[in-house]
């Protein structure tokens, strides 16, 4: 049976940079006279952006059968002292650096973590530019034809994890943020839709916004709350931006009350013309980190 193995970066497809990685995982697959099946997850990562890779790992990892292994590159570390790290978590196995895009699979207990520090398990010459092709994809193919995890370096208690904790309480609030903004202008919030209760009320930026089951439920142009297929929070304009509507982006804050105190309503008005309140990248926060889905799209499902 075909071991898959799959790739999310930020190199985009303009350049050679993930055909090196394929080249180097089928060289050693082939090698070891066993086959993989490459997957690619995504190459449109915004650059750098570690949380958006967490994100994207954090949708699509619990598709896959057990045994996958995952490649993540976006490593804007790269061939400094940061670590290239191997994750054993929920029966299946993810590579690459140590700086928190694997933030979603190291909660709770039920993982193991190792540095990538065998060279045999690695290329001849490593780039100090190119750690995608020179450790981490040959790293995944070796697990891919059976190298134990334990065998790729010392074992680590300590990986990088990114600042996500969970939602503060007060006063009957939940308050989170949006995380990422999807290419149909969705904003992603660090809530979970599990943490609401019957009547909760959902304000962004003052505006008081509905909660509905699906983008449909919405008139063209309409803003609403709803459970992504994530299983996160997403706010949602049918067929429009929320972002654009909200001015909002990553850091915005998202409240989470049982009654309203808004005095702005959720129709298609222009929004208040007050700046989004933000909060950093260190404080932004989450219910609770857990196999989650791919990214919920911003249009009617047919």
């Amino acid at each position: 049976m075909d071991i898959i193995i799959t790739l999310t970066t930020d190199f985009g497809v303009r350049d050679p940079y993930v055909a090196e990685m394929k080249g180097a995982i089928l060289g050693i697959a082939r090698a070891a006279g066993a086959t993989v099946q490459l997957v690619d997850v995504t190459h449109e990562v915004a650059r750098h952006d570690v949380v958006e890779g967490a994100l994207a790992l954090e949708a699509a990892a619990p598709f896959f059968p057990r045994g996958t292994v995952h490649v993540a590159v976006i490593d804007p570390g790269v061939g400094t002292a940061r670590r290239g790290i191997a994750v054993a978590a929920r029966d299946q196995v993810f590579i690459g650096p140590d700086n928190g895009v694997f933030t979603p699979f190291l909660s709770g207990r039920d993982w193991r973590a190792f540095e990538l520090a065998v060279p045999a398990y690695r290329l001849p010459a490593v780039s100090r530019t190119f750690h995608g092709r020179d450790l981490f994809a040959p790293a995944a193919a070796h697990v891919a034809v059976g190298v134990d995890l334990a065998r790729l370096g010392p074992a680590l208690t300590d990986p990088v994890r990114l600042a996500w904790d969970r939602g503060r309480e007060r006063a009957g609030t939940i308050e989170g943020a949006v995380i990422h903004v999807d290419r149909f202008g969705n904003l992603v919030t660090s809530l979970f839709a599990d943490a609401l209760r019957p009547g909760s009320v959902v304000r962004v930026v003052g505006r008081t916004i509905p909660m509905v089951g699906t983008y449909g439920d919405l008139p063209r142009g309409g803003l609403g709350a709803l459970a992504g297929s994530s299983g996160r929070l997403e706010i949602a304009v049918r067929e429009g931006s929320a972002a654009a509507v909200l001015r909002a982006r990553r850091g915005t804050r998202v409240i989470v009350s049982r009654t309203s105190s808004s005095r702005t309503s959720s129709s298609g008005t222009s929004p208040s013309q007050t700046s989004p309140s933000q909060i950093s990248p260190s404080q932004i926060s989450s219910s609770r980190i857990s196999s989650s889905r791919t990214t919920t799209r911003a249009r009617r499902r047919s």
